[in-house]
Parts: C-alpha cells; structure tokens; sequence
C-alpha cells in the first residue's frame, strides 16, 4: 500500500530554531563565529544534518539559526549535555545580548 500524501511528508528530521540577537555592532565578527563554531563543534555532533542562520533585514541585529537533528534527543541530550555545547557557547556566547530562545519543530507540510 502506497503511503498516504501525510505520511510521505512526515521525515524523520527535527528541525532546532535559534532566536538570536546580538550586541549592536558586531555582524561580522558574530557572522565568522557563528560559522566557525558551527563547523567546528555542531558539524561534529550526532545526529547533525546541517544548518542555516539568516539576518534580519529591519533587525539587523537579530539572527535565526536553524539546525537540522535526526532526532530531539541528538539535540537535547547528545549535544546539550556533552562538552561541546560548552565550546560552542564560548565561541558565539559573547555576541549574545539577552539568551537564544530555542524550539524544536518536527515537518507537517512542504512544497515540492
């Protein structure tokens, strides 16, 4: 039996989003960290499927970082709980004006 049009959406990745504002003045400088602790700690961790960070545009002292975890527990536990989340901290952690708001979304629905 063929599955269903909302099965075959459902995939199995977990999708992190990171609400993130920063220190007036500092793009390119939280820009390049945000990069390098990506690629240097999170690439590494369990579970990583990549990533996306995009800057507002009227906020340009906003950022959302979006990071693709096979499952919740890759994120929540494995990296969270582990190590490198302390490095990834110090590395883009100072750039932070107030804490990331972070949520978890699972897919529902997509275009083709």
């Amino acid at each position: 039996m063929a599955p269903t049009s909302h099965q075959a959406l459902k995939q199995p990745m977990i999708l992190e989003i990171a609400d993130i504002r920063i220190h007036t003045g500092q793009n390119a400088e939280f820009e390049a960290a945000i990069e390098r602790g990506v690629g240097k700690v999170i690439a590494h961790a369990k579970g990583f499927h990549g990533f996306k960070v995009n800057r507002s545009m009227e906020t340009p002292e906003r950022y959302v970082l979006q990071i693709f975890w096979a499952t919740l527990e890759d994120h929540t536990v494995g990296f969270r709980e582990s190590p490198a989340f302390t490095e990834w901290r110090s590395i883009v952690g100072p750039f932070f004006a107030a804490p990331p708001h972070v949520e978890h979304f699972e897919l529902v629905a997509q275009s083709d």
